[in-house]
């Protein structure tokens, strides 16, 4: 295979989610679906389907270890997305392992609480998350719970992402994609980068109520979309028109907010 034709890479770091709608397995569909070769390294397994989590088991930190050390030493992804953290000392392993392997265009979706309500992550994690792997970050991807959470800011309408977006930016060096979906607007995004540059992604509302894994499929497509060469804002222009025509397929499963249809582009 000649450097032309090269097949990209790409790590996602996060749980396991049973139903198959968020967490590794919609990473998954979404970077082959993006066009990239798809690796993981799970951090817990959780028992969870689309009305609730119902179980959480963490994996060992060092086991996660060999699981970053073995795919490094061997296929290295050109992008890795972190998702689901869900101690301190996981946070703390992966940090120092990626700094070892000196891994770049790292996304890092900073998941607090499941689309369903449920917790997936412990206060000491996330604060390990904020400490040691927003500073690695190309991009962080929070949405409104998770901006107000990391920001302190109450979030109300779209110049409270823009300040929210800055001061997560300043605090942590990180460039921060707030998400606002159509509690604040549009389904529209604010970036805000350390160089001070920052632009608006304008998105169509989309009226389905099956939201289930957007923030990992979100995330997974722009990693997919640095790993493949994109620069930032041409990655997050894809990823958006990737996750608005997986809402606009209305894929309907589940009892509860079911997931996005992450193939719809292979049944066209």
């Amino acid at each position: 295979m000649s450097a032309d034709e090269r097949k990209y890479t790409a790590l996602t770091i996060a749980g396991s989610d049973s139903s198959g709608g968020a967490g590794i397995q919609a990473d998954l569909k979404t970077m082959t679906c993006n066009g990239v070769y798809a690796m993981s390294v799970i951090t817990a397994l959780t028992a969870q389907n689309t009305t609730g989590v119902t179980g959480v088991l963490d994996t060992p930190p060092e086991f996660v270890a060999a699981q970053i050390d073995a795919v490094f030493s061997d296929i290295r992804p050109d992008a890795v997305k972190i998702g689901m953290v869900s101690s301190a000392a996981i946070a703390e392993t992966i940090a120092d392992r990626l700094t070892y392997w000196k891994a770049g265009n790292i996304v890092v979706d900073p998941v607090a609480v499941a689309t369903s309500g449920s917790k997936l992550s412990s206060g000491d994690a996330y604060e390990a998350v904020k400490r040691l792997l927003f500073p690695m970050a190309a991009l962080i991807t929070p949405n409104i719970p998770e901006a107000e959470l990391i920001s302190g800011i109450d979030i109300k309408t779209a110049e409270d992402m823009e300040r929210a977006a800055e001061v997560i930016t300043e605090e942590y060096g990180c460039p921060t994609l707030c998400k606002g979906g159509h509690m604040i607007n549009d389904a529209s995004d604010y970036l805000y980068c350390p160089d001070g540059s920052k632009q608006w992604f304008k998105g169509k509302r989309i009226d389905n109520p099956n939201t289930h894994g957007t923030g990992c499929t979100l995330s997974s497509a722009i990693a997919s979309g640095l790993a493949k060469g994109l620069s930032l804002a041409e990655a997050i222009e894809a990823a958006k028109e990737y996750i608005s025509g997986a809402l606009s397929a209305m894929l309907d499963l589940g009892k509860g907010s079911g997931p996005l249809d992450h193939g719809y582009l292979l049944s066209r």
